[in-house]
């Protein structure tokens, strides 16, 4: 019942999507005063630590803060579909996918690097896949260099996700050494820029690369898993594995560009998994990147598969979870 209500396309069905995420995002707004500052907030990335300066330490404008851009990225979620269409069908379910994500670890719903640097992926993975088919060289890589490198700026385990360029590159293009140099060239361009105004102001470049060092590799404390939230992460698990399966035996039936797009969807969902167990910097705030692309490939299974009551059921679950876990958050 739920899942066929959030199927639809009409005005109710944006209204009902914007109730979601209000009551998704209330328990932040509960427990205000009992908000506290993550890791990341000790020894930020330059941008990070400009933007957290403005917002200063009241944690009320950081919350609706955060909420708008859950907000801006679920619009974003929607408009990639609707641009390149490889979903094969008008739907607001990326957007509805998203948003029960964000509701997954309420201690991280307020301000955080990692969601900032949420916007620079999804731009980046629309200058990628608008590669395809052009003449000559490419130069959107360097624009997705650009952003990704950015969006590094305020999380700087987004860099990891630069290898995305080269798969990009592999998937849509002639590998072509001049667009790979190109790419790398976009990636380090925003450190260059930032290794010189630090030069210029005078600041010991030691710092700098000191703080890239603690925001890569120092070890972040681990994050507590309550019993119902092991249990929604199986959930989602499950519903993941059933959703690749299913994506991966009718890849071959979709338009060439569509095809590509998954994959390059199915290959930023690897590399932010991995990171996550790849590296001890990096915590459950993994999640506001590695929901991008799993938010199109869990919409796809629920849109497209033909046996209705397993995904009915599956969608409803996830939907009651994540109720229970903001519910359970607030007692």
């Amino acid at each position: 019942m739920l899942l066929r209500i959030f199927r639809g396309t009409g005005p109710g069905v944006i209204l009902l999507i914007v109730v979601t995420l209000l009551l998704v995002w209330i328990s932040p707004f509960v427990e205000l005063q009992g908000r506290f500052s993550l890791y990341f907030d000790l020894d930020p990335m330059p941008l990070y630590g400009i933007l957290s300066y403005f917002i200063g330490t009241n944690p009320l404008p950081g919350i609706i803060f955060t909420l708008a851009l859950v907000s801006l990225i679920s619009i974003l979620l929607v408009n990639l579909n609707t641009a390149l269409f490889f979903i094969n069908e008008r739907t607001f379910l990326p957007a509805v996918m998203y948003i029960l994500l964000s509701g997954l670890f309420p201690q991280y719903q307020l301000m955080n690097p990692a969601l900032f640097s949420g916007i620079f992926l999804m731009l980046a993975i629309r200058r990628i896949t608008d590669a395809y088919r052009v003449q000559g060289i490419a130069y959107n890589f360097f624009d997705a260099g650009f952003l990704i490198g950015t969006g590094s700026l305020f999380y700087a385990n987004l860099i990891w996700l630069g290898l995305l360029i080269i798969i990009g590159i592999a998937l849509l293009r002639t590998m072509n050494l001049k667009e790979i140099a190109i790419s790398v060239l976009g990636l380090a361009t925003p450190f260059i820029l930032t290794f010189g105004i630090y030069y210029v102001a005078g600041k010991d470049l030691k710092d700098l690369w000191s703080l890239l060092g603690y925001n890569l590799f120092s070890k972040t404390a681990s994050y507590a898993f309550s019993q119902l939230t092991v249990v929604t992460l199986i959930l989602i698990g499950l519903t993941t594995l059933v959703s690749v399966a299913y994506l991966l035996r009718v890849m071959d039936t979709k338009k060439i560009k569509s095809r590509k797009t998954f994959y390059l969807l199915l290959w930023a969902f690897i590399i932010s998994i991995s990171i996550f167990f790849a590296f001890s910097s990096v915590s459950v705030e993994i999640v506001w990147l590695a929901g991008i692309p799993l938010s199109y490939i869990l919409s796809h299974y629920f849109v497209f598969v033909k046996k209705k009551l397993i995904p009915e059921i599956l969608f409803s679950l996830f939907f009651v979870l994540i109720a229970l876990i903001q519910i359970w958050y607030m007692k």
